[in-house]
C-alpha cells in the first residue's frame, strides 16, 4: 500500500507515503463466497486489478520492515504504484486446495496466520504436511494467530489479573514455539484474534518475542504507526473495481468488521 492508481493519472507523492495495504482473507471456495469466504475467481480478479493498477504484492515481512523504517520496500515500489501484502487467517484447508495453486501459478507471496491447536486435528483445518509443503515453496510464510484463537475480552472477564497474564503469555509463546518446532521457520509476527489488542496484549507480544502484530480492520498501514496494531483490510467477493479502489484509499481510522 503505497500509491494507488484509479485512472491514468498517477497518485500524488502524499498518497505514495501512506504505506502498505495488508489484505486479510480467511477461506476460499471455487463457487460460493460468504462473510469470510472469497471465491477463487473473485480472488484472481482482485489480483488482476491490483496488477493492472500499478500495485506490487510484497512479502509481509518486508512490508513490516518498510513500515518500521528498516527496509526499502516502500521506497522501492515503482513510481505510480502501491505495495500490498496478502495475509490469510486461521489455517482452513481451502488455503491448500484453492489458494495455493493460484499462489504457485502467479508467484505471489502470502503469509498465513495459524493457530496450531487446529492443525491436523480439526476437520476444516490444514495438516502439518500441507503447511510444510507450502513453506518449502518459498512463497508461503507461516506466522502466529495465538495457540487456539481465544477471545481475550472473554478470557479476561473470568480470570484474576495474574491468571489472565499467564493465559495470554501461554497463548503467544506456545503458538510461536510449536510453529517454529514443527516447521523449522522463525515466527516473529502475530495476528490478534478478533482484532482485539490493548496495552497488556502489546506488552505480552513483546515478552513473547514478536516484532509486529496485526489487527483486523482499518485502511493502509502507515510508517510510524503502532507496530503491534497494524491495520488490515478484510476482503470479500465485493471488493472489485471501484469498490476495491475506494477501500484501499481509506484512512487507518476507518474500522472494518470484527474478525471471526
Amino acid at each position: 500500500m503505497v500509491l494507488l492508481l484509479l485512472s491514468p493519472v498517477a497518485a500524488t507523492a502524499g498518497e505514495a507515503d501512506r504505506g502498505v495495504a495488508v489484505l486479510a482473507y480467511h477461506r476460499f471456495d471455487p463457487l460460493h463466497g460468504g462473510a469470510t469466504t472469497v471465491t477463487t475467481l473473485a480472488f484472481e480478479r482482485q489480483l488482476d486489478w491490483l496488477d493492472a493498477h500499478g500495485y506490487r504484492v510484497v512479502a509481509l515481512g518486508a512490508a513490516v520492515e518498510g513500515l518500521r523504517g528498516t527496509g526499502s520496500v516502500l521506497g522501492d515500489v515503482v513510481a505510480g504504484g502501491r505495495a500490498v501484502a496478502i495475509t490469510v487467517d486461521d489455517g482452513h484447508a481451502s488455503v491448500y486446495t484453492q489458494l495455493y495453486p493460484i499462489v504457485r501459478r502467479r508467484h505471489v507471496p502470502v503469509t498465513l496466520f495459524i493457530y496450531p491447536s487446529a492443525i491436523s486435528h480439526a476437520a476444516y483445518a490444514l495438516t502439518w504436511g500441507q503447511l510444510a509443503d507450502m513453506t518449502l515453496s518459498g512463497l508461503v510464510t507461516v506466522q502466529s494467530h495465538t495457540y487456539w484463537h481465544p477471545n481475550f475480552h472473554v478470557e479476561r472477564a473470568h480470570r484474576t489479573a495474574a491468571a489472565y497474564r499467564a493465559f495470554v503469555d501461554d497463548q503467544l509463546v506456545r503458538s510461536k514455539r510449536v510453529l517454529e518446532r514443527r516447521l523449522g521457520v522463525p515466527v516473529e509476527l502475530l495476528a490478534w484474534p478478533f482484532g482485539i489488542v490493548d496495552a497488556d496484549l502489546r506488552a505480552a507480544a513483546l515478552r513473547a518475542g514478536y516484532r509486529a502484530a496485526f489487527g483486523y480492520g482499518g485502511g493502509p498501514a502507515s510508517p510510524g504507526g503502532d507496530p503491534f496494531a497494524i491495520p488490515r483490510l478484510p476482503m470479500s467477493d465485493a471488493d472489485q473495481g471501484a469498490v476495491l479502489a475506494a477501500r484501499l484509499r481509506l484512512g487507518p481510522s476507518v474500522r472494518g468488521p470484527a474478525a471471526p
